[in-house]
């Protein structure tokens, strides 16, 4: 179903009942999405959602954003901190999240939770993480630089239970309206990430690694063929300085007050990840799921 067709949307509501609303339904891709894509989906397709739930009388929402509303911060930014996105993906977001807290607004009964997760990885999940493991798999990974930079990262199992708790188990305390950013703690450098997986796989570490500048120089040639073709490539600058030098830290302090359920390590969160692609994963078909132009 897509969340930009109203009628649909209502038509779903209005053939079932709901005790509450999970919504992950999201435009959500560094390429190929223009920003009118990013607006439907995530803006005016959650204006549906919460149109439908307020109609129906459907009063508990969870809402995945994204720690994408901060933009560039010099400091680990907390919820209290103000959002300032840099990307349409960031932009729609917190957007998105303005509908909700207006829903909640809307009765005295909602109750809408919005989660701010980092990068979410797991078994499943082609993302980023599938990408660096593929590349140390297939020895076709490179150190650029020291890779001290540090990343915020998020195990989908500790979501997964994290949300459960603090939205589900505990309705009678929440507030109509609150924001938690998602963080496992503590933060890894690229370094650390990179040599667990590493040893997950049984390889060797990288035998050198080439200065960061170098890299940016060397991806020149993909990044004027990612231009002219309009393909995503899996080479480029903006890859490279995202891994080798962009730190992503995000405070979860709020979070982990709270949720108090048993995490799983990032390390051993890489570790059972290494272990799914080794069992199939890495011949697993990648789905595109990003939407097209229109409903």
């Amino acid at each position: 179903m897509d969340i930009r067709d109203p009628d649909r949307v209502d038509d779903l509501f209005a053939r079932n009942t709901f005790d509450a609303v999970l919504h992950l339904a999201a435009a959500h891709h560094d390429f190929g999405i223009s920003k009118k894509t990013f607006h439907d989906v995530n803006v005016e397709g959650t204006k549906n959602i919460c149109a439908s739930m307020l109609k129906h009388g459907v009063r508990r929402l969870c809402f995945y954003s994204s720690v994408a509303v901060y933009g560039r911060c010099n400091a680990p930014p907390t919820e209290d901190c103000q959002p300032c996105p840099d990307s349409d993906y960031g932009e729609t977001k917190l957007l998105a999240e303005e509908e909700c807290q207006r829903w909640s607004q809307a009765h005295l009964a909602n109750q809408a939770l919005v989660i701010r997760p980092t990068v979410i990885f797991g078994p499943n999940n082609f993302a980023n993480m599938y990408s660096l493991i593929r590349q140390i798999d297939r020895r076709a990974f490179v150190q650029v630089g020291p890779m001290k930079n540090q990343k915020s990262l998020a195990y989908i199992d500790n979501i997964v239970n994290a949300t459960i708790e603090i939205w589900l188990d505990r309705v009678s305390e929440r507030e109509p309206f609150e924001v938690f950013n998602y963080v496992d703690k503590p933060d890894l450098t690229s370094k650390q990430i990179s040599t667990q997986i590493f040893e997950s796989l049984n390889r060797n570490h990288a035998p050198f690694s080439i200065p960061l500048q170098l890299a940016k120089i060397l991806a020149i040639p993909f990044d004027l063929t990612i231009a002219a073709t309009k393909k995503n490539l899996p080479v480029s600058s903006a890859r490279i300085k995202k891994l080798a030098s962009d730190s992503t830290v995000f405070d979860s302090a709020k979070v982990h007050s709270v949720s108090k359920c048993k995490k799983v390590s990032i390390a051993d969160g890489i570790k059972i990840m290494v272990d799914w692609y080794r069992s199939g994963g890495s011949d697993a078909r990648f789905i595109d799921r990003r939407p097209p132009e229109s409903a």
